[in-house]
């Protein structure tokens, strides 16, 4: 799942004027600059994407993305028998962090205590794929293998950082994502001597 960042309610003709300080007013999660920038144009979801892929070895076309505003689901599984299991909880990156750090164990103690009571309402959505073209791209990266997603992720480090100081718009991150990946030497069997 995703939050659709802090854009989302934004229709897509008003992306071309969107401000670095309107993308870093996310309406749920308190992160860093840069992974906030990534959440709006949902490169940072292409990203995972990617990472469930090869973490869970699955086929990419089994990954889906929804939006879902609330930010309490933050993945779903569904088995063979067609039930779905969900992980649910706060808004919070202290949680995943903690995990994180302390795997194979849990904290002890919760930095809030989540109650489904304040969550009568949870909504999904599709994503929008015009208006959130990054995460065709990050399948994309996928299905072509190779360097693709590492230079889909140098592209966009530097697009990010320009459009944080100013230097390009919005819509010029996912611009030059898609630049660097019809430009840039393609290497199919990457090896270490490579990189």
């Amino acid at each position: 799942t995703c939050s659709g960042g802090a854009l989302r309610d934004l229709p897509r003709e008003a992306l071309a004027s969107v401000t670095p300080e309107q993308a870093l007013k996310h309406p749920q999660w308190s992160m860093g600059a840069k992974i906030t920038i990534d959440s709006a144009t949902l490169v940072n979801k292409g990203f995972e994407v990617i990472e469930a892929r090869w973490l869970f070895d699955i086929e990419p076309q089994r990954i889906k993305v929804v939006i879902h505003p609330q930010s309490i689901v933050h993945s779903m599984v569904e088995f063979t028998d067609g039930s779905v299991k969900a992980q649910l909880g706060s808004a919070d990156m202290h949680t995943p962090i903690s995990y994180a750090l302390l795997y194979p164990e849990r904290a002890t103690e919760a930095m809030e205590q989540f109650s489904i009571l304040n969550y009568p309402t949870l909504s999904f959505m599709e994503v929008d794929r015009v208006k959130y073209p990054a995460l065709d791209i990050a399948y994309e990266c996928l299905e072509r293998g190779g360097t693709a997603a590492c230079t889909m992720n140098g592209a966009n480090e530097v697009a990010v950082a320009a459009f944080l100081n100013h230097k390009c718009g919005y819509l010029d991150i996912v611009r030059s994502i898609e630049y660097a990946l019809n430009k840039a030497q393609f290497i199919s069997k990457p090896t270490l001597d490579d990189f």
